[in-house]
């Protein structure tokens, strides 16, 4: 296989045709109304982080509508909810300083693709702004922008991902309890148990995470 790596630019450019002008001016530079509005409405994005050493590792953040605000034309803001607790993205940004989002909308093929220099902040001015939408958090992650684009809808239609006629088919993939079981080498038996224990967990940690009255 060795042989076959693609080891500069040039050889991996050569594989493809140029980008359109079209394509290539798309990439804005500025947080306008209409990206706004998107990051406004949407309750679901992938967060991409790297470590020091370019390890990368990519979170998928849920929420309220309202979980990413829009601080000024060139920052943008979330809030960091309940996980696992392994911070993975968190420490990635303290020792990397920058990040990547795909910013969904259910139904939407189109997804709009966020990058910039990344910081964490424990500013209450921030944190305040999320009491309305969730409980405050412990910290929000502030991205000021270097480019924000929309991103082809090709991925999503291959897939059929928002098609329901499609995902009968995946009923006998193994779920994340199987995965858990497999990870831990753990007793498959203890499966019941398992998924019982993991559902409660996920309904006593969203019911937490409800704005405090």
């Amino acid at each position: 296989m060795d042989s076959h790596l693609i080891s500069t630019q040039d050889e991996l450019r050569a594989l493809y045709r140029e980008p359109s002008e079209r394509v290539k001016a798309k990439k804005a530079p500025v947080i306008d109304e209409v990206t706004a509005e998107v990051l406004a409405r949407s309750p679901f994005f992938l967060l991409a982080t790297a470590d020091a050493d370019g390890r990368c590792d990519v979170s998928p953040r849920g929420g309220p509508a309202g979980q990413i605000i829009v601080l000024d034309e060139h920052r943008l803001a979330f809030p960091d909810l309940g996980g696992n607790n392994l911070i993975d993205s968190l420490t990635n940004i303290v020792d990397n300083g920058y990040a990547g989002l795909l910013v969904l909308t259910p139904g939407r093929d189109e997804t709009l693709r966020v990058d910039g220099a990344a910081a964490i902040t424990t500013d209450p001015e921030i944190l305040a702004r999320w009491d309305d939408v969730v409980r405050r958090p412990k910290v929000a992650v502030v991205i000021t922008l270097e480019s924000t684009f929309i991103h082809c809808a090709k991925a999503f239609r291959r897939s059929s991902l928002w098609d329901p006629s499609s995902w009968s088919g995946y009923d006998d993939v193994p779920d994340g309890v199987d995965l858990i079981i497999a990870h831990t080498e753990s007793d498959p038996a203890e499966a019941p148990i398992w998924r019982e224990g993991l559902d409660a967990s996920y309904v006593a940690d969203l019911e937490a995470e409800r704005p405090e009255a």
